[in-house]
């Protein structure tokens, strides 16, 4: 479950990235954030997984208040709680095995627990052949599933994800697409920020749309706009 209650998040005193947001999205729901850049998006994933606090309002992940978890418990929520990004995050100097690996390794997995859990995200993202391969000899698209990979490692029950279609070819992205789904579908909560007026549109999944930091619909089995 995730709760946001009169959640307001500002910078500075003229910026305002969203104010008085209300939502709950329960276990197991894929929903869609929607809105032209700026509205809003990234900040409420980011307040999500405690990479900002909030200005006021709180933010629930199950029984947890995210802005009062003390600093000995952010691993726990980030093991529940993977992040997907436009622009991957991978590390370019690491193998895909080793990108997967540093995932479990700050989860404080053994070896043989690690090398087990690799080789199901790989069988997962369809990449089982690439595992000593680098970043830079990967497509985007493979890219982005690795990144999908790490993020999903720690047996995550909640997965955020930031525009992950957003610097692929339309084909492309319908198989990052369906490899979220299926993710979704063995259980994971979705949550995720797109510009992709088909994928929204086709999938009819719970919409919430926003405008300058303001929540404008809320709709389940909606469209883009």
């Amino acid at each position: 479950m995730i709760l946001f209650d009169s959640v307001s998040k500002s910078y500075g005193t003229n910026i305002s990235a969203v104010k008085d947001v209300s939502f709950k999205i329960e276990d197991g729901e894929f929903v869609f954030l929607v809105g032209v850049s700026g509205a809003g998006k990234t900040t409420l994933l980011r307040l999500i997984n405690r990479e900002i606090l909030p200005t006021s309002g709180s933010v629930f992940v199950d029984d947890w208040e995210v802005s009062k978890l003390p600093k000995s418990k952010l691993p726990f929520l980030r093991r529940k709680v993977g992040f997907v990004y436009q622009d991957f995050k991978l590390l370019q100097d690491r193998t895909v095995g080793e990108n997967i690996a540093v995932a479990l390794e700050i989860l404080n997995k053994d070896n043989r627990e690690i090398n087990r859990r690799i080789r199901e995200v790989l069988e997962v993202v369809h990449l089982e052949d690439k595992i000593n391969y680098f970043p830079r000899q990967l497509s985007l698209g493979e890219q982005q599933r690795i990144a999908i990979g790490r993020a999903i490692a720690g047996e995550t029950k909640v997965l955020l994800a930031d525009e992950p279609t957003g610097n692929l070819d339309p084909k492309t992205s319908w198989e990052i697409l369906k490899i979220i789904n299926k993710i979704h579908k063995e259980g994971t909560t979705v949550l995720m920020a797109s510009h992709n007026v088909d994928i929204v549109n086709s999938l009819k999944k719970r919409v919430i749309a926003l405008s300058k930091g303001q929540i404008t619909r809320d709709e389940k089995r909606s469209r883009y706009s």
